[in-house]
């Protein structure tokens, strides 16, 4: 939690969102509405595992190069989470962009939704899960 009073997002940190390698920020007032409530709807902090990423930071964890982490997105870690939980509350906060990984889901506010997963064991994973959101 951050007191800080020009901060408007009481359980998102600003250091977890800045980028790892340089501590670059981006705000974008729309994904950190949705991860504020998402946080708020599940009564907990979350741990987001990356959040911005500068350009650089980015190529060196192989990001794509149009990768939304390069403004802001989202991976949450799946630790302590039911990921059916996770993913319907990440929806009804206003998340649109899905991506579905071993330990993380990947959270973002683009303006068409979309989905995919990071490899065959992430689609094994989470088909179950998914069967019974909508899309």
């Amino acid at each position: 939690m951050t007191t800080d009073a020009s901060w408007r997002w009481p359980h998102v940190a600003p250091d977890t969102i800045a980028c790892r390698c340089c501590g670059e920020t981006f705000v974008d007032p729309v994904a950190l509405d949705a991860l504020e409530r998402l946080a708020q709807s599940l009564g907990e902090n979350l741990v987001v595992t990356s959040g911005h990423r500068c350009a650089l930071h980015n190529a060196r964890v192989g990001g794509a190069p149009l990768s939304r982490h390069k403004r802001l997105a989202f991976d949450i870690a799946l630790a302590g989470h039911c990921n059916a939980e996770l993913v319907a509350a990440a929806r009804a906060a206003g998340f649109t962009g899905f991506g579905f990984g071993q330990t993380f889901l990947h959270l973002d506010t683009r303006a068409r939704p979309a989905r995919w997963f990071y490899g065959q064991r992430s689609i094994e994973q989470w088909t179950s899960v998914l069967c019974w959101i909508p899309a």
